[in-house]
């Protein structure tokens, strides 16, 4: 554990670097860790001027009695998690891949497979501390004078201000978890297990995957004190393949929570000799690295689907309907997540009508754009769009202004950003992910 004064210097010397600037130039972040945006081609951030918040890195508090931690922005998930577990303590939402630090999670609203209660990662805190670009210092919590800032924090992607400090809560852990697959051969019979379970609330985590229209599985997963064997998945075993055949697994808690971080559906390597001599090496941070070095050379047409929508349950059968008529890409990573809150980021507009407590995080990694011109980023955006559903920013995004903002919520947006980034050194969030990410 590191001392709060420790982290009063670092917090000062973020503050001198935004107070010294001489450039006109936007402003992105240095982190300790690679982005967990994908990778772009020509994406604008890549000219801008740097601000060093690279040492934010350590866990300053661990509360066992309350069941909180107190932890600077990078820090990531795999020392997170290795720091809480010896209080026999997890997060309550743990991300699928390892160097996803608690500032992204929040900034990028992570999820996993305790997200059918617990929601969002972000849905977990309780306080941020942010430097605003001004350099001022905000304590937030969701009931104080800085209440929508607390609030808006959540899938801005660091447009409102710099996350310093998070203070979230954790859940008790046991050491093992064994993880069910119930197969099912049409999505009502799916859907109705998924709620099930999510109402029983029986079980510790729940994902799963549409392997085919007519191959669903779900993985239910407890955790246990004792495993009769032990299986892992960071090397030549590929997690979601493994569902199509296994009744059932047993894995450390710590190879459960990380069990994706060589992909979900698109892991690489992905042949098994690949595997073999590289798999040990290429995990998910080494390969976003790579990518980002090499993004001068990624396609800046058509590139690769890699999305996360979420579906409202009761819309579910119709996207998917109208998604294996349209699209017909294979398999799909299913998470189940809980609406905990109504955000303020979002439209008032979006919650018309929308009774639905349960949503469905659909993972569409991999499936390659067509050559004919069409663009299946866009036709996905405007069949959510008609659905009521909505997209992570994390990928490659092509609304229009006008769009973009029935979805998000301008006006609180425009409040927070008058206060904590008046001259837009950050961007906003629609230049941010849908303009500068296409080099605009």
């Amino acid at each position: 554990m590191r001392s709060t004064a420790a982290h009063a210097q670092k917090v000062a010397r973020i503050r001198r670097q935004l107070a010294e600037r001489d450039s006109k130039r936007p402003v992105s972040l240095r982190k300790s860790t690679t982005s967990h945006q994908v990778p772009k081609a020509g994406d604008a951030k890549y000219s801008d001027e740097l601000i060093d918040i690279s040492d934010l890195t350590a866990i300053i508090n661990i509360d066992p009695v309350a069941r909180t931690c107190v932890a600077e922005a990078g820090v990531t998930f795999a020392d997170l998690v290795a720091a809480t577990l010896r209080y026999r303590l997890v997060p309550m939402v743990v991300p699928e891949l390892k160097t996803i630090t608690v500032g992204g999670a929040v900034a990028g609203c992570s999820i996993e497979s305790m997200s059918f209660v617990n929601g969002g990662f972000h849905d977990t805190c309780t306080e941020y501390e942010i430097i605003t670009a001004l350099g001022d210092v905000l304590l937030c919590t969701p009931d104080n004078e800085h209440r929508l800032t607390f609030h808006m924090m959540h899938g801005t992607f660091g447009t409102l201000g710099i996350l310093a400090r998070l203070t979230f809560r954790l859940v008790p852990a046991k050491p093992f978890v064994k993880v069910v697959y119930e197969r099912y051969g049409s999505l009502a019979d799916y859907q109705a297990a998924i709620a099930r379970h999510a109402g029983a609330r029986a079980v510790d985590f729940i994902d799963g995957f549409i392997h085919g229209p007519r191959w669903f599985v779900l993985n239910l997963g407890r955790f246990v004190d004792e495993a009769p064997y032990l299986n892992r998945y960071d090397w030549l075993k590929v997690y979601y393949q493994s569902t199509r055949t296994r009744a059932e697994d047993y894995l450390r808690i710590e190879d459960y929570l990380f069990r994706y971080d060589r992909g979900v559906t698109n892991v690489h390597p992905k042949s098994w000799p690949g595997r073999l001599l590289l798999g040990k090496f290429l995990g998910s941070s080494q390969l976003l690295r790579l990518a980002e070095k090499l993004h001068a050379f990624l396609p800046s047409r058509r590139p690769a689907i890699t999305l996360d929508v979420f579906i409202p349950f009761s819309r579910v059968a119709s996207f998917l309907t109208w998604y294996e008529r349209e699209l017909g890409h294979f398999p799909l990573w299913c998470v189940p997540y809980r609406r905990v809150n109504d955000y303020p980021w979002l439209a008032a507009s979006f919650y018309q009508g929308l009774d639905d407590q349960l949503f469905l995080d659909l993972a569409i990694y991999g499936m390659e754009q067509p050559p004919d011109g069409i663009n299946y980023y866009k036709v996905i955006e405007d069949k959510l769009f008609a659905l009521g559903g909505l997209k992570t920013l994390i990928s490659h995004n092509y609304y229009s202004e006008r769009e973009f903002w029935a979805i998000w919520n301008k006006a609180n947006y425009d409040q927070v950003k008058s206060m904590s980034d008046p001259q837009n050194i950050f961007r906003d969030l629609y230049t941010k992910t849908c303009l500068a990410a296409q080099g605009r």
